[in-house]
């Protein structure tokens, strides 16, 4: 045509063609190219890649257009289609680009992830590399900044960055294990999760020497801690609205890397999110239970969840255990990993002889008990003892054991009530404290008991009834068993003789919170680490991991993922905790519990987009709504709907991973 290559005011050429800008990102060069809107995306491509006429493999680039932030995949679909026009700006990107991921164990490694992927694919291809199961409780977090440091700096002596070799660059590319012969009993062992088989080790891609005997993979082998300095530079929250401020950073997992202007090279904190941990079984799960407890450890010795001072030893005891074992010669540990193995199957099955064996009785009869009723205005009122019964999940006190036939002076249904333990060992102080949810509020109740086992029995049967569960069930006798191996460990009455002499290599101020570090001097604690020392001394290096881990899961505070939100008719922000089976309004100041809501008893729950509020409606109580402060409420939303599906998971015992399910019910489109 005549008019061809004359342009038009509105930026248009004669023959209906417009310029197309581009920025080709690996050239750092700007092209533009004449189109219609009916070109398609691929062809877009097409004609850049010639235009450039560059040797090189663009078959993973793709277009980002920068001011929609989204990606154009549909390359059948045109620029008229996806609505772009003559000034959009789009970028030529590779969608793999790397990505700097600090892991539980706090070391970091550069991984090249897919950007274009929603962040549940990136983090699934993640795990799969890493040879870590279930990765839906799994996600990526950004860094927490220290509001005392007003300019972020890279910390690269901290970071000890560790580059990756080989496939492993790029998650989802294939199977990593491509020579079963290198497999050796020497290393810590690694299963296929589908068959049970072994793998050829992680050793392999993530040692310096991969097969060295003494060189097991750094992913299933715990790190200690070399310095004090490292807790030092650590970010440490200093209250519960601090704890909030970390979980802002949590990224929508339905969203991609890209459009949470996520850079190249920025460092993401891949973290155990869901705190619902799906068949943790050591014989598959050598690296998953390593960074279990790395997350759990640097939980406490950051002090990002509360414990009690026994506690505190008792969890520096094991880490000091483990640590030992960690670097101790392969000769006398590493060797007998097979053994540990076959260890934790006899006592699988031991555990299935006992959930399948005898009955337990629904009823339980307590005659030396006492019961604290808190009324509404605090009072100095002492604790009353009581006959009690603990029927179904019903507590019932009468005033004598005559009387029990009557109507009790107080009964109390433990359903959807919150259960906290107030233990002191060494002050044989065993109580159980009951937040009652009612009408207006919780009632707070106080049981005192006399011993271990009677506390374990008691306290045993108080979780299972929040649950609606009762002692009939088969989980009873399990959870008794558990309570009293927690409390053995916090003993503190070894016999003095055999007891180790205090060395350099105990380090306390690497094993404790600093809370502690400022009560008691170094030596102190090392005496009573050592003392704590001999109930562990005889675990194997993976039953210790395992202990941490359950000791850490027993914490009144486990697993509570706080926000700042604000509730209708409220004036103020307040706390609310989400769990993996419920919601739980909180005192800011305190962390009490004000009230509580059961999944269990939820009907539905819905966002509202514009006002950003949350409305989650029950079945026999007024629904809640609130919204969310300072944070997405997409970012509660999905904490909401992710529980609901690992304890559809779990109710099924289904191992496999419904993507589709979980990025609908963490989305908010069912």
């Amino acid at each position: 045509m005549a008019l061809d290559g004359i342009r038009m005011p509105d930026g248009c050429y004669a023959d209906g063609t417009w310029e197309l800008k581009m920025h080709v990102t690996d050239l750092n060069r700007d092209v533009s190219l004449r189109v219609t809107g009916e070109v398609h995306i691929g062809g877009v491509m097409l004609k850049l890649v010639e235009k450039l006429d560059v040797k090189k493999d663009w078959s993973d680039h793709a277009l980002w257009w920068e001011k929609k932030k989204t990606w154009l995949l549909k390359t059948h679909w045109t620029l008229d289609k996806y609505g772009i026009q003559a000034d959009a700006r789009l970028l030529f990107t590779p969608q793999h680009k790397l990505l700097r991921l600090q892991l539980p164990n706090m070391k970091h490694m550069r991984v090249k992830v897919n950007f274009s992927d929603r962040v549940f694919k990136a983090v699934s291809d993640i795990c799969k590399t890493f040879n870590i199961r279930h990765p839906e409780e799994l996600s990526l977090l950004r860094k927490p900044r220290d509001p005392k440091k007003k300019k972020k700096k890279l910390e690269e002596a901290e970071e000890e960055a560790l580059e990756l070799e080989g496939p492993l660059l790029t998650p989802g590319s294939g199977t990593i294990y491509s020579s079963p012969g290198l497999y050796s009993k020497t290393m810590t062992p690694t299963y296929d999760s589908r068959d049970g088989s072994p793998l050829s080790p992680t050793t392999a891609w993530f040692g310096d020497s991969p097969l060295s005997e003494g060189n097991p993979s750094i992913l299933a082998v715990s790190q200690p801690i070399t310095s004090p300095d490292i807790l030092v530079k650590m970010y440490k929250p200093q209250s519960l609205l601090d704890k909030a401020k970390l979980n802002q950073g949590w990224l929508d997992s339905s969203r991609s890397l890209m459009e949470h202007d996520v850079k190249e090279n920025e460092v993401l904190l891949l973290r155990f999110k869901y705190h619902s941990f799906f068949d943790l079984n050591p014989k598959y799960d050598a690296i998953r239970v390593n960074q279990l407890y790395e997350q759990a450890k640097w939980a406490i010795l950051l002090e990002e969840i509360e414990c009690t001072e026994e506690e505190m030893m008792m969890f520096a005891a094991l880490q000091y255990h483990i640590n030992k074992l960690s670097i101790m010669s392969s000769d006398n540990h590493m060797n007998n990993s097979e053994k540990e193995v076959d260890e934790v199957d006899a006592a699988l099955s031991d555990l299935e002889i006992t959930l399948e064996g005898g009955k337990t009785s629904n009823t339980l009869l307590l005659s030396n008990f006492y019961l604290h009723l808190r009324p509404k205005k605090l009072t100095l009122k002492g604790y009353k003892q009581y006959w009690c019964t603990f029927k179904d999940i019903t507590i019932s006190c009468y005033k004598s054991r005559e009387e029990a036939h009557g109507t009790p002076a107080h009964q109390m249904n433990l359903r959807g009530c919150e259960v906290t333990p107030d233990v002191n060992i060494s002050g044989q102080k065993f109580n159980i404290k009951l937040l009652i949810p009612v009408a207006d509020g919780m009632n707070e109740i106080w049981l005192r008991c006399d011993a271990e086992k009677q506390y374990a029995q008691w306290m045993a049967a108080c979780r299972l009834a929040t649950k609606g569960k009762t002692m009939a069930d088969s989980s009873y006798n399990l959870e008794v068993q558990n309570i009293l191996s927690f409390l053995k460990m916090q003993h503190m009455n070894p016999d003095p003789q055999i007891i180790e002499p205090i060395t350099i290599d105990i380090n306390p101020e690497c094993l404790v919170s600093p809370r502690y570090l400022k009560k008691y001097k170094n030596k102190q604690i090392s005496a009573r680490i050592l003392e704590a020392h001999q109930n562990v001394a005889q675990m194997s290096l993976i039953e210790a991991k395992m202990r941490f881990i359950q000791a850490w899961q027993s914490l009144p505070e486990f697993g509570i993922t706080h926000f700042l939100a604000k509730f209708q008719g409220g004036k103020k922000d307040e706390l609310i905790g989400i769990t993996y089976n419920r919601l739980i309004r909180m005192d800011s100041s305190t962390g009490d519990a004000i009230k509580t809501w059961r999944f269990s008893n939820m009907k539905q729950w819905n966002v509202n987009w514009e006002i950003k509020m949350v409305t989650v409606e029950f079945a026999d109580e007024p629904s809640l709504a609130f919204i969310c402060a300072e944070v997405d409420c997409k970012v509660v939303h999905e904490f909401i709907g992710g529980y609901i599906f690992l304890s559809t998971r779990a109710k099924d015992q289904n191992e496999s991973l419904d993507e589709e399910m979980f990025y609908k019910l963490t989305s908010g489109w069912v």
